[in-house]
């Protein structure tokens, strides 16, 4: 295997025996695979392990054991502790994505302040053919299909040429140490259902399925550097800058084939959502004015042009609704739609859907957090009370609470998202239309 490895960073030009080279160990059988090749190949190394602290004591000693392999090598150590639950509550987003994110900046820094050519990872084939279905069962764009590249940037993976079973073969000949990770062996993430089910069964299928496929993306890394030169020409054609301020003509873009493939090459520049993008594309034989926004972007649809403006840093914690849209997405999900106020309607005894008087909103309605000095009427009480006493006495938790999202009409609450609505907005006898809103889930 140290042949083949040495070949394969050969081939792909990944390194010189020369560079400063920081390798991200873990402590699993790949990274520690990857250490000893490099140690036999002459390179002396830097070692950087993170503790993520979500496995408790079985973190801590994976930290221990990569220090103890790292003096007896030699190796210059560097660690760093996370607290990754925290990081994916402020950030909203996955723990898987929060630890992604924190190691890999924190790669960069001690690259950068330790003067290390090269961080080099331990992604092997196995993990390129998870990622493949991954990114297929989510819904994905070519790119997200053409596997995890060799090399980006300073970022080498030079143990993409081994499948899982050449590196625990490696491991075994060589007595190669390692920490076994008890969160390999659950299905509660995806990864490992791909991993103990379904590449274990289109295996068994199809004996040559592993080349079969890695052949498959291959090509299909080829046909994107080709999609990629394409869609840059037509940016260069369609986007027009001024400044910060970005215009698409509209008359140009509606000659377009494929023009939803080629809105969301432009637009996911910009942050915009997949359903945003539907919307967008929908505005564009309708009258001027309509706006969308993404957590980055204003977009407007004037006359003859989208226009795309960077929002100020207030306005990204803001979202407008207009009535006709329907639904978001992101930041959270939520769905409206208005119906008459007939005798038999009957208010859903449910604190995600809200039902409100028509005629007293003022549209667009605008979703953002709450913030102290915030107060609205709750449902059911003749006074004022502010949203921060509202929530203690809801016994919401801290995470939630900052979590949690206002709609507001004008400069009036009028529902806490998810709690109660504003007495002020509630459906009367006397009111005609009622817009009901459904509140599913936050954008993770």
């Amino acid at each position: 295997m140290l042949d083949d490895c040495s070949s394969f960073i050969q081939s792909n030009s990944l390194c010189r025996p020369s560079d400063r080279i920081l390798l991200a160990i873990s402590g699993g059988i790949d990274s520690m695979a990857m250490l000893h090749l490099f140690f036999a190949a002459g390179y002396q190394p830097g070692i950087a392990h993170c503790n993520f602290h979500l496995r408790g004591a079985e973190s801590d000693g994976d930290e221990q054991f990569v220090k103890s392999v790292a003096a007896a090598k030699g190796a210059v150590f560097h660690q760093q502790d996370f607290d990754t639950e925290k990081t994916a509550q402020e950030s909203r987003i996955s723990i898987q994505m929060a630890a992604r994110n924190l190691r890999y900046n924190w790669f960069e820094e001690i690259r950068s302040s330790h003067a290390y050519d090269l961080i080099a990872t331990a992604h092997n084939q196995d993990d390129v053919l998870e990622t493949f279905f991954i990114n297929l069962s989510r819904g994905t764009g070519i790119r997200g299909l053409t596997g995890i590249p060799v090399k980006s940037d300073r970022l080498i993976r030079p143990l993409l040429f081994a499948s899982r079973e050449t590196i625990v073969s490696y491991a075994r000949e060589q007595n190669i140490r390692f920490r076994e990770d008890s969160s390999n062996a659950s299905d509660k993430y995806l990864r490992n259902r791909v991993r103990h089910h379904l590449i274990p069964m289109l295996e068994e299928q199809n004996p040559s399925f592993r080349n079969a496929l890695m052949d498959t993306m291959f090509k299909l890394s080829e046909t994107e550097k080709l999609y990629e030169q394409e869609i840059l020409q037509l940016k260069k054609r369609l986007l027009h800058a001024e400044g910060d301020r970005i215009s698409i003509r509209i008359e140009e873009l509606t000659t377009l084939d494929s023009k939803k493939t080629i809105m969301f090459e432009i637009l996911s520049d910009y942050n915009f959502s997949s359903q945003a993008m539907e919307d967008i594309i929908h505005s564009l034989t309708g009258p001027s004015g309509k706006q969308f926004l993404s957590s980055t972007h204003r977009l407007v649809k004037d006359r003859e042009d989208l226009i795309i403006t960077p929002l100020a840093n207030e306005e990204q914690r803001k979202h407008y609704l207009e009535l006709e849209t329907g639904r978001i997405v992101d930041p959270v999900d939520l769905e409206w739609m208005v119906v008459d106020h007939t005798d038999t309607f009957h208010i859903p005894n449910d604190r995600n859907i809200a039902c409100l008087d028509l005629e007293k909103l003022s549209f667009p309605l605008m979703l953002r957090h709450w913030q102290q000095g915030d107060y609205f009427q709750p449902l059911g009480m003749q006074g004022m009370k502010k949203i921060s006493d509202y929530l203690i006495d809801e016994k919401v938790s801290l995470p939630d609470k900052e979590r949690t999202w206002l709609l507001v009409s004008g400069s009036k609450i009028t529902w806490v998202i998810g709690h109660r609505i504003d007495d002020r907005f509630k459906v009367r006898p006397e009111s005609r239309q009622v817009l009901m809103m459904k509140y599913t889930s936050q954008a993770r």
